[in-house]
């Protein structure tokens, strides 16, 4: 688990030495990212655990409950299930991004997903002599080099409840030559302890207190459980990924795969088991100069034209997950095949 010094999140680039990346505007704002350090004494731990256990389902996931908030954790998948409809969660969740210092770059309830603008952990920024004194005079001339995103979805699940889903994505600023005089920007791989340690935070947001929050995490990262192997198959002709997982953990399981990959989620419907895409290829940023700044640039992105249906489809403990055009056909195209080999390696 992150401790709470080791995040500082502000969303302003003001004043930043090396190049902002194309798509990560220099945004107004100044709020910081601050969390009261409170430790978690053996009784309250105690309490927490004894609630966890009695809480936890049989089964492959951890499940964490205090009042009517749940940290669940199953392989790499971690979210919150909370008994509370969408529409009366949307805004405390959003006021919890806002509140620590970040901005919204999309915003649709509609849809249930908001993602944050690039923002910069200011605490990754070493604090040796010359940082503690004039430094922070200057503070705008210091950069890590680093950017984070982060995308939260809420869906309803099958209670009637909502699960709140939170992903990561990253990018680093490295040189292009040996001369140092000149940067690009470029992905760097998620961070999974991030995800949790906002999902930790947002508990509180929700009417957790710190003690019993941390307390939550800790159980359920010691009852992780391996994930279902996924693989590719070839039906009618057609390459799919398969699961050995029943429907609604492969459901959830292909939700956090397209937010963690190059997709944006324009609809879902969970009864027909299908999700409305559009799929943004990774390898275009080698082919294209400039595509990440649309891509990652402030508001709604461009997006290539082609539409896709990912549809889960499940018989007994086994989910097959195909990839559809955008009426609803089998399709073969070279997109709907890269899509597939994403999907399966996300899932792997």
């Amino acid at each position: 688990m992150l401790e709470p010094d080791k995040i500082d999140y502000r969303s302003s680039g003001r004043g930043v030495s090396l190049e902002v990346p194309p798509d990560l505007t220099q945004l107004p704002g100044q709020s910081r990212y601050v969390v009261p350090t409170t430790g978690v004494s053996a009784t309250d731990y105690a309490a927490g655990q004894a609630a966890a256990q009695a809480a936890t389902s049989t089964g492959t996931t951890a499940t964490n409950q205090i009042a009517d908030v749940r940290y669940e954790h199953a392989g790499d998948e971690r979210w919150l299930s909370v008994d509370r409809p969408a529409d009366k969660l949307w805004g405390p969740v959003r006021d919890f991004w806002l509140d620590n210092g970040f901005l919204m770059a999309v915003d649709q309830p509609t849809v249930g997903i908001m993602e944050t603008d690039w923002a910069e952990n200011r605490a990754k920024i070493p604090q040796d002599f010359i940082r503690s004194t004039i430094g922070k005079v200057f503070d705008s001339l210091y950069s890590t080099g680093q950017r984070d995103q982060f995308r939260t979805r809420l869906e309803r699940n099958a209670k009637g409840g909502t699960n709140i889903y939170i992903t990561h994505k990253g990018m680093e600023e490295v040189y292009t030559n040996n001369r140092k005089d000149s940067t690009i920007w470029q992905p760097r791989p998620r961070d999974p302890e991030l995800e949790a340690e906002f999902l930790r935070r947002l508990m509180v947001k929700l009417g957790i207190s710190q003690e019993q929050a941390k307390a939550q995490v800790a159980q359920a990262e010691q009852n992780q459980a391996r994930p279902a192997a996924a693989r590719v198959v070839q039906l009618a002709g057609q390459s799919a990924v398969q699961i050995d997982d029943d429907f609604d953990r492969a459901w959830r399981r292909v939700g956090l795969a397209l937010d963690r990959t190059g997709f944006s989620v324009e609809d879902r419907n969970r009864t027909q088991g299908t999700y409305f895409v559009r799929y943004v290829d990774p390898t275009l940023q080698k082919k294209e100069p400039g595509f990440f700044g649309k891509l990652f640039g402030r508001g709604t992105p461009q997006l290539p034209t082609s539409r896709y249906q990912v549809k889960v489809s499940t018989q007994g403990q086994t989910s097959t997950v195909t990839v559809l055009d955008g009426n609803g056909n089998p399709t073969a195209d070279a997109d709907a095949q890269r899509i597939v080999k994403v999907l399966a390696d996300e899932l792997k």
